[in-house]
């Protein structure tokens, strides 16, 4: 059984914060790549199902975007080209430039959006939405609010498992479509399912006279236990410990 597993959903949730609070805050490139590892080390030790170099794959084309705009339109005054074209190409001869500070700061941005992806997984892997929504109205929030935020994590789901469904489908039709075309064809039917699963929900909800008590029941009532404490006391000195040390840099 993961660790994680056994911690309470308040834990999950207040070391999630403290950790996106760190991606906001952070700005040094040592920073910003101790805490990457940090994320994978969590992931591995977790034992969350998925590779971390599949999201590898899907940051590098968001990468290369992000390094390459910051290289040509942040502030700087370190220069690895200039001019970005050459004086004899016609209208934009002798403009353009990439700055070293530009690339410096896309590595960071990066880092810090591959921070979250490898650590929400764990979060939300490790965590049965219904636990989420019990942890919430635990810390004193309204279990109406509770219900939308873990709402929108089971529709996540869905839509990715239909949208495998759907693609299933068109392939045993012969549909070997790529590109815009195959994209229209998936994005049509996917709205229209989450169209129908959201109507859905609402006449279950207004069946069942969701929201008419100010308060309610749980099965699983959530338990702090003496690991839950430790976790927010090492959380605690976690954030302040990379706050420093990003300053000092």
């Amino acid at each position: 059984m993961s660790f994680f597993l056994m911690l309470d959903a308040r834990t999950k949730l207040f070391f999630s914060l403290l950790l996106t609070l760190l991606v906001l805050f952070i700005d040094k490139l040592e920073t910003a790549v101790c805490l990457v590892i940090f994320c994978v080390v969590i992931r591995f030790v977790s034992g969350v199902s998925g590779s971390v170099i599949g999201y590898i794959k899907t940051l590098t084309l968001l990468a290369a975007f992000i390094i390459v705009m910051q290289m040509l339109f942040a502030p700087g005054d370190t220069y690895i080209i200039k001019p970005l074209f050459p004086c004899s190409v016609p209208v934009l001869g002798g403009t353009g430039s990439l700055k070293r500070e530009g690339l410096m700061l896309g590595i960071i941005i990066t880092c810090r959006l591959a921070s979250l992806l490898v650590f929400l997984p764990v979060f939300t892997g490790t965590t049965p939405p219904h636990k989420i929504a019990c942890g919430l109205c635990a810390m004193g929030i309204n279990y109406r609010i509770a219900f939308i935020f873990t709402t929108s994590f089971n529709f996540v789901y869905s839509f990715k498992e239909e949208a495998v469904i759907i693609m299933n489908a068109q392939k045993l039709r012969g549909m070997r479509k790529t590109g815009l075309k195959a994209a229209v064809k998936l994005l049509i039917p996917l709205m229209l399912g989450a169209m129908r699963k959201a109507q859905d929900s609402s006449v279950a909800m207004d069946s069942r006279a969701f929201g008419i008590y100010k308060t309610r029941t749980w099965i699983d009532k959530p338990v702090m236990k003496k690991t839950d404490y430790i976790i927010i006391v090492f959380s605690i000195v976690f954030f302040i410990l990379v706050i420093m040390l990003n300053y000092l840099l």
